[in-house]
């Protein structure tokens, strides 16, 4: 191999030119990294340690999270055996109580805790509105038994009690959320049972930041009791993406689902607007555990209201009078802006003003003496109720009391 290269390279080479050459070979094909290493004193060695730190780095990081997932797991487990033996000691326990052991007497909290009145004096408010009264009873009676399955430590969890009250203007909805009130303070519900009333005006601002505080103010004064939130579809502007009334929305199911212990939310109005509320505001009605629709009354039962509304007034009327308020009611209802209880409630106002006048005029006479007896002042005459003639004169298209 030698004499080849000998050959090759020329005379005179021996094997010391051989080596030599290897040696220079090698010194100018040696890779360039270490001749980094020999020029800039080692920097290119903290150059290439970069990507073993970031790759120390990942593994560590992996470590933690892997720990992280099993400490997890592992809690999530002990909580599933904790209650896993806490649910098998209630069993036990349940096991060990009689069959026919006395949870109660409904009478107890019917009567000592006053529900019973409540609902008697719900009778006397409203005239007819035998499903509401009913649903308010079922409401009653399911927050009772639940009493009574706690007190033998049975499951009764609070039931959703917000609720959706739809019918027309005048129809009872504030009467029966001020009710409802008076029972989940009874049952204790809830702190207070008062009734707060709000519309979008008093929820929603006119500037970016005015929503919020407006909204928690008007809770902050229901707590403890029962918000009721009127035409509450006009918080939900479809037409505008940028409407305050969204954020005021917000903050409400918040509420709703945070703290429906210490507050009772009913949302009240027209029964085809509420529903469309609620297929733009899914979460609002998953969050409504109770749905009552509120009839028109008939003629009958508003004349029977007017002679209640004129009775807790200490007003009577004459028989001549009741069937004047009926021609009244019966026109009345053929018109605009016609709103049931509430506009019976206007005619008697109506009614007592013409009384008013009527006495002070016959007082004030020079031939009269100027006294006015009790019976008078309490009586109401055919003559102050407006008349249909006088309905009539005003058009279809008038606002009427």
């Amino acid at each position: 191999m030698l004499a080849f290269l000998s050959s090759f390279a020329g005379a005179g080479w021996t094997r010391g030119h051989f080596r030599s050459g290897t040696a220079r070979s090698r010194a100018v094909c040696a890779p360039r990294r270490s001749l980094r290493m020999q020029d800039d004193g080692g920097s290119s060695q903290k150059f290439d340690a970069a990507p073993e730190r970031r790759l120390s780095d990942a593994l560590r990081e992996r470590d933690v999270e892997a720990r992280k997932d099993r400490e997890a797991a592992e809690a999530r487990e002990r909580a599933r055996l904790e209650e896993k033996r806490m649910r098998q000691k209630k069993i036990e326990q349940l096991q060990a109580i009689p069959d026919d052991t006395p949870a109660g007497s409904i009478d107890d909290y019917m009567y000592q805790e006053g529900v019973s009145n409540i609902l008697e004096q719900l009778d006397r408010d409203l005239v007819g509105l035998k499903p509401v009264k009913q649903r308010v009873r079922e409401i009653a009676a399911l927050l009772v038994v639940d009493k009574l399955r706690g007190k033998l430590g049975l499951s009764a969890s609070l039931p959703s009690l917000h609720m959706c009250f739809t019918g027309s203007p005048g129809t009872g909805k504030t009467t029966v959320a001020m009710r409802m009130g008076q029972i989940l303070k009874a049952m204790g519900y809830c702190r207070s049972g008062h009734l707060v009333v709000a519309t979008r005006d008093d929820l929603v601002g006119q500037y970016v930041g005015h929503t919020a505080p407006k909204t928690k103010e008007v809770i902050k004064k229901a707590m403890g009791g029962v918000l009721l939130i009127d035409e509450a579809y006009y918080l939900y502007n479809a037409s505008n993406d940028r409407d305050y009334g969204a954020e005021s929305i917000e903050i409400l199911l918040h509420i709703m689902e945070h703290n429906r212990e210490d507050l009772v939310v009913v949302l009240a109005g027209y029964e085809d607007r509420m529903n469309k509320f609620f297929s733009y505001i899914p979460g609002m009605k998953s969050r409504i555990g109770n749905h009552i629709d509120f009839p028109d009354y008939g003629l009958e039962e508003l004349v029977a209201i007017s002679e209640v509304m004129a009775r807790d007034m200490e007003y009577n009327m004459k028989p001549e009078t009741v069937e004047a308020f009926r021609a009244y009611i019966g026109k009345r209802m053929t018109m605009p802006y016609f709103s049931n209880a509430r506009t019976v409630r206007n005619a008697i106002n109506r009614a007592r003003m013409r009384s008013a006048i009527r006495i002070f005029n016959r007082a004030m006479d020079p031939s009269a003496d100027g006294m006015v007896s009790r019976d008078e002042l309490m009586m109401l005459e055919p003559e102050d109720v407006p008349t249909v003639q006088e309905l009539e004169e005003r058009g279809e298209t008038a606002i009427v009391e």
